[in-house]
């Protein structure tokens, strides 16, 4: 498979797609591999996708059914929230209120990337995501697997890591398969494997951006796009 990249946003950096001259039916077989995903997805179905960090468990962001799925495979506490994973501009809006202007500057700055940024939830957002808080994680992946599931779905997934609660981050499709296989309805084989680098956090909620986690992007450089946007 070779992986390509396109403009998506042009605030928002350039996001991968799946393209390529592998042969026919490598193609097609991956290409049914994510459309059998996008279907499950719609279904109220959870998915283990690769993302550019780490593995993750994608269900429909507004499907409280498939999102207490998530909850229940990892072992996860409901008061832990699920970050969202965005494919574009307009689903960020979908999730999240209020944005300051920064927050474009950052993501056309750091978006697809290892970026992670807390914002306002929208109101129509299920609370179980944001563990009945007022704020929801949002990024967009670097990684063309969960783009295809976002723009397929045509709605923001979620981004969880795919691992039991508390237990060691999984890193290769053997692990993902073997600790995690069993107790999703499918396992995406499509793509490259992740990083295993986690996205750096900010919350950007207050006026001026607070890191919540030291991840792949430093931050001193989110600081100095920052001051380079309008206020």
């Amino acid at each position: 498979m070779i992986y390509s990249a396109r403009r998506r946003d042009p605030a928002l950096g350039t996001a991968p797609r799946i393209t390529g001259k592998a042969s026919d039916t490598q193609l097609d077989m991956e290409s049914a591999d994510l459309e059998r995903a996008v279907r499950y997805l719609r279904e109220g179905g959870i998915v283990a996708t690769p993302t550019d960090t780490l593995y993750g468990l994608a269900v429909d962001a507004f499907n409280r059914s498939a999102i207490e799925r998530v909850f229940a495979v990892k072992g996860r506490p409901k008061d832990l929230a699920l970050p969202v994973l965005v494919g574009d501009w307009n689903q960020v809006k979908r999730v999240a209120k209020n944005l300051p202007p920064q927050a474009r500057t950052l993501a056309g700055s750091f978006w697809p990337g290892g970026l992670t940024l807390v914002l306002e939830k929208a109101d129509d957002l299920p609370d179980q995501v944001t563990a009945e808080g007022q704020t929801v994680a949002v990024r967009m992946p670097d990684h063309p697997v969960p783009i295809h599931l976002t723009e397929g779905l045509g709605l923001p997934i979620t981004g969880t890591s795919a691992n039991i609660s508390g237990g060691a981050d999984l890193l290769s499709l053997t692990e993902l398969t073997d600790h995690i296989g069993g107790l999703v309805d499918q396992v995406i084989t499509a793509g490259p494997e992740p990083k295993g680098i986690a996205s750096t956090v900010i919350d950007i909620t207050g006026g001026e951006p607070k890191l919540l986690r030291q991840g792949v992007i430093p931050f001193e450089s989110i600081l100095e796009a920052w001051e380079t946007g309008p206020r």
